[in-house]
């Protein structure tokens, strides 16, 4: 079983579906300690080049909470400014109108707590994407250890043969206990493609927001082209 995990992440890039795509099971990464102004933004595509979206969080005390137990300070409104920015910047790409009543449905929503959010918002990217995978949510597993180890506990647990890092988890990755406990590491190594965008210049980089809103139902092809594919992975190993 290929097995990926990652942390929440507000409207995620491109390379974390392709990793998802790659796997069997996706684990909601929800117990790692909450880094700010990391997970909680992602860039769109403006007339002006790139623009955050930034979910604001409560800072109190974050340095000592996981991802599952931050809370959104939803006394800005960021919700209707988010939707309107989408809404801007977007609502002359080709497939927009498609999914705009999800993004307006979500943003009327007042959502507590930023795992949430992001766990609501993932799952509807990948049931449009058309990647099916199952998914579980760290929080409900109980997982021990800290940084390569937790990772590594995590996959006995789970069931894992193989487990799918990230590029940067070649800083971290202690891979002969991995491989001690019959578990692969594969470090993916993502190719940006590019499609057609608004305004200009190709931006790489950008969330999966713009590509759902440029490319539409090919948007999963455009997001696997030029990229190792799960077939491919599986021959690996």
């Amino acid at each position: 079983m290929i097995l990926t995990a990652h942390q929440p992440q507000y409207l995620p890039w491109l390379g974390l579906f392709h990793k998802i795509a790659l796997s069997d099971k996706f684990c909601f990464f929800d117990v790692a300690q909450y880094r700010t102004k990391s997970f909680n933004r992602n860039s769109i595509k403006t007339p002006q080049g790139s623009m955050f979206l930034t979910v604001p969080v409560l800072s109190k005390g974050y340095r000592e909470k996981e991802f599952h137990e931050i809370e959104i300070n939803n006394e800005l409104d960021w919700r209707k400014d988010h939707f309107k920015s989408l809404l801007v910047n977007y609502k002359k790409a080709p497939f927009f109108s498609k999914y705009a009543d999800f993004f307006e449905d979500t943003y009327k929503k007042e959502w507590k707590y930023f795992g949430e959010l992001t766990e609501y918002m993932l799952k509807w990217f990948l049931e449009e994407l058309g990647i099916l995978v199952a998914f579980s949510k760290a929080s409900d597993q109980g997982f021990e250890g800290i940084g390569s180890t937790r990772v590594l506990d995590m996959c006995k647990k789970l069931g894992a043969d193989v487990y799918i890092f990230g590029t940067l988890g070649k800083g971290y990755a202690d891979t002969q206990e991995f491989e001690k406990a019959g578990v692969r590491a594969y470090f993916q190594e993502y190719l940006h493609p590019s499609y057609p965008q608004l305004w200009g210049e190709f931006l790489s980089n950008m969330s999966v927001v713009d590509l759902l809103f440029n490319c539409g139902p090919n948007s999963l092809e455009v997001l696997m082209s030029g990229n190792i594919t799960k077939e491919e992975l599986t021959k690996k190993f």
